[in-house]
């Protein structure tokens, strides 16, 4: 199972809890390895150069399958379809965050500091053009700013990402809520936000975008999906789709997904290849929308 983000963040989280699953499912291991760089596009490429035969799978995360292929499409190695769709595993509530130190209590704050601050004011990404990059950039656009909008300081994954937003060295993230959701119960990250249609019930006491006025911020979710390379065999391709299915119904799994804010979202892959077909053309809309297709950001 490649992971293309670094250890610690969503996408090692959801791949280390599907391995485990999976691992029961087949009686067999599944060995989960961490190929970062490029916003998941060096190991999203080593799947689909794979061999096609069950033994290399993929853990699909919004920003290498969806996002990089619609923006980026020059610089991507793979189209959004290059793979053998599998299915869908979970989606992943989305929000915005500070450090529990931070002078910005609540999103209104964060608002307001953004708009006088610009490009003093910085964030943490899990790198350029990944949900922690596009939500932003959404928000900046729902605020009409441009050439003053605050600084992204890329890292190579989400856990990077939060261990700096911990240190103090950047002033808010925005992201899949997997990653913070530990230092939020513990204290040490204060959330201000979420995208979801309602209020997160591990979470009731901080607002959703459309309660703050930004409503635009809902369409913007993190997930997990499990592809194949291309031309996998029928055979290959049913058996990893009924693992899937006694996935779904494993208590371990479904602990393991609750534990991260994660919501199940077992999907087969005619439906999978649906979903990502709309996460796709809903990023090249907001590419085009903001003026960074191919690079031109």
């Amino acid at each position: 199972m490649i992971s293309p983000f670094s250890a610690g963040g969503d996408a090692d989280l959801a791949a280390r809890n599907f391995a485990a699953a999976a691992q029961r499912a087949l009686g067999q291991a599944v060995v989960v390895v961490n190929k970062t760089g490029a916003s998941g596009v060096i190991g999203s490429a080593q799947v689909v150069a794979a061999a096609p035969d069950g033994y290399t799978l993929l853990l699909a995360r919004t920003g290498s399958q969806a996002i990089m292929p619609a923006v980026q499409p020059t610089a991507t190695k793979y189209k959004w379809d290059d793979y053998t769709f599998i299915g869908m595993l979970e989606l992943n509530p989305y929000g915005c965050m500070v450090n529990a130190k931070s002078p910005y209590k609540t999103f209104d704050d964060l608002v307001k500091a953004i708009g006088s601050k610009g490009k003093s004011l910085n964030f943490g990404t899990a790198g350029v053009l990944t949900t922690n990059d596009m939500g932003p950039r959404e928000l900046f656009r729902l605020l009409k700013l441009t050439d003053q909008a605050p600084t992204q300081i890329p890292y190579k994954g989400t856990g990077e990402a939060t261990q700096s937003l911990l240190a103090g060295e950047t002033d808010f993230s925005c992201g899949s809520m997997g990653s913070f959701l530990s230092h939020i119960k513990a204290g040490t990250l204060r959330a201000l936000m979420v995208t979801t249609a309602e209020r997160m019930a591990s979470l009731p006491e901080v607002p959703t975008a459309r309660e703050l006025g930004f409503a635009g911020m809902e369409r913007i979710v993190g997930w997990s999906a499990v592809l194949g390379p291309p031309r996998l065999p029928a055979d290959v391709r049913e058996k990893l789709a009924a693992t899937l299915k006694t996935i779904a119904a494993d208590p371990a799994w479904l602990a393991g997904t609750a534990l991260t804010g994660s919501l199940p979202y077992v999907k087969s892959a005619d439906e999978t290849r649906e979903y990502m077909q709309s996460q796709y053309q809903l990023y090249r809309t907001l590419g085009e929308q903001l003026g960074i297709i191919d690079g031109k950001m």
